[in-house]
């Protein structure tokens, strides 16, 4: 995966950074303890590394803005390191060494860069190098899951869409039938409950769920504009379980589901239909059921409601949900099975 170089630490958080060879360096000067020469030395060379990892580390990260590769980065930071080591060196030979000592030692002492704390610095190299690419990395991968939730949100608002041109023509049909029937006033009526209807969709469709109830409300409002049109050959019933009200639900999960119902089920009908729904709790789950009467072979939910339906479900909620329809004692029932949740509302599918 390609990080972004455009992420940095901040200078207090590389510095911290550096803490844990700082702690190195103090277990290894315990030996010295005895020695108080040795242990002023370890101890300059401890401050000394403090001093130097901030200009050290500025200089990595402006290395790393830049898109440096790791053998460009190693070329710059090895041989800078090495001169802070050596400047350690003639620092400490000159303020800590005796005159014994600085007659003694040579240009292979000073030189030599490893007692100057030139592996420690390089050690801080290594140690912002993993934390500069763990933050790109986890920056990556936040980005990477905010497309693919944008991505799935801009799947189920087109699917979404989609009910709306279907459910406006089925509607806008059975409204032209009225007018050609001579039925104005039942015409008007269901005019009115489709701008009804329309407004209340419009208001609230935010997020891709609600609460049972406001699903139960928003279908009832659909339901109006078939009552308008079938008048007393339509009858609804509704049971919700304690508690169900406030469980979460798709937006617009049955309209869909009880278009088809009274286009498939209740319409073709002489006599009078039902179309019962029901909320139903079932340990984690949550059911929910449509069934309607149906005429002869004919069917209930299906077609384009069903399959819109199916296709949110699998966006919301993958691998954790049930669909079912079919013919059963004479009624068309469609059952879907949801994760129980009465979390706060909002944009994110539940998991």
């Amino acid at each position: 995966m390609r990080v972004d170089r455009s992420v940095s630490l901040s200078p207090a958080m590389a510095w911290v950074a550096g803490l844990p060879i700082l702690g190195c360096m103090m277990v290894m000067s315990l030996p010295a303890l005895a020695d108080e020469r040795v242990l002023a030395f370890r101890l300059f060379y401890a401050v000394a590394y403090l001093f130097w990892i901030v200009p050290l580390g500025w200089l990595q990260r402006w290395l790393w803005r830049r898109g440096a590769g790791w053998w460009a980065m190693a070329g710059v930071l090895l041989p800078v390191t090495y001169v802070m080591s050596v400047a350690n060196a003639l620092l400490a030979l000159y303020f800590i060494a005796s005159e014994k000592m600085r007659a003694q030692v040579g240009p292979a002492w000073v030189f030599g860069g490893l007692d100057g704390c030139w592996l420690a610095l390089i050690a801080f190299c290594g140690f912002q190098a993993i934390a500069l690419h763990r933050a790109a990395l986890a920056l990556e991968i936040e980005r990477v899951r905010e497309a693919g939730q944008a991505a799935r949100d801009a799947e189920l608002r087109a699917l979404r869409y989609q009910l709306q041109p279907h459910f406006l023509f089925n509607t806008l049909n059975a409204i032209s039938a009225l007018v050609t029937d001579d039925r104005p006033r039942d015409a008007t009526r269901m005019i009115a409950r489709l701008g009804d209807f329309l407004r209340t969709t419009l208001e609230d469709g935010a997020g891709h769920e609600h609460t049972v109830a406001d699903e139960v409300a928003l279908t009832s409002a659909y339901l109006d504009i078939e009552i308008a049109r079938l008048g007393e050959r339509l009858r609804v019933e509704t049971f919700t379980a304690p508690g169900a009200l406030e469980a979460r639900v798709p937006y617009l999960l049955l309209q869909p589901l009880v278009e088809n119902a009274v286009r498939h089920g209740i319409a073709p009908r002489p006599a009078p239909g039902t179309i019962t729904i029901r909320f139903e709790r079932d340990g984690r789950d949550l059911w929910v059921s449509v069934a309607n009467d149906m005429e002869g072979t004919s069917t209930g939910a299906s077609g384009v409601g069903l399959a819109n339906v199916r296709a949110r479900l699998e966006a919301l909620y993958p691998d954790n949900h049930q669909i079912v329809a079919g013919p059963e004692g004479g009624r068309w029932v469609v059952r879907i099975s949801l994760p129980w949740s009465l979390g706060q509302v909002g944009m994110e599918p539940v998991a």
